[in-house]
């Protein structure tokens, strides 16, 4: 009994506060580039937009080019939370870096023709979860 009141009041037992709740989520979005530039939207997101997005809290899962669809880009994002991800994004767009590199990446047209974006919940069972 001596030994249990002396770990309580070293506070060895201290209850667990209670959990927060998963609030994140993963943002898969699709960019179809214009017939040609896939290799200019590649180097803008390895030159500049990957580092741009780390400084904004824009979490990067992955980066893909369909087999099927080659002017394609895929990639997954994570965020905290749908507020956090319109905030990163808010303040991504404003970045003057990114609004450098974005108007150097697009001196001879667009590169993107279309881009589609999906906020997505893990569900129990998967390994993101």
């Amino acid at each position: 009994m001596k030994a249990l009141l002396s770990l309580l009041t070293l506070g060895l037992f201290a209850v667990a506060p209670a959990a927060e709740p998963d609030t994140r989520l993963f943002e898969m979005r699709v960019y179809y580039a214009a017939e040609g530039k896939l290799d200019a939207l590649n180097a803008r997101f390895r030159d500049h937009t990957l580092r741009i997005f780390a400084r904004h809290g824009l979490v990067s899962i992955g980066y893909f080019i369909p087999q099927d669809q080659p002017n394609t880009l895929i990639y997954v994002l994570q965020h905290p939370s749908r507020e956090a991800a319109t905030k990163n994004w808010d303040a991504f767009r404003n970045d003057p870096e990114w609004k450098t590199a974005r108007a150097a990446s697009e001196a001879n047209g667009p590169i993107l023709v279309k881009t589609q974006s999906v906020y997505m919940d893990p569900t129990a069972f998967s390994a993101l979860k």
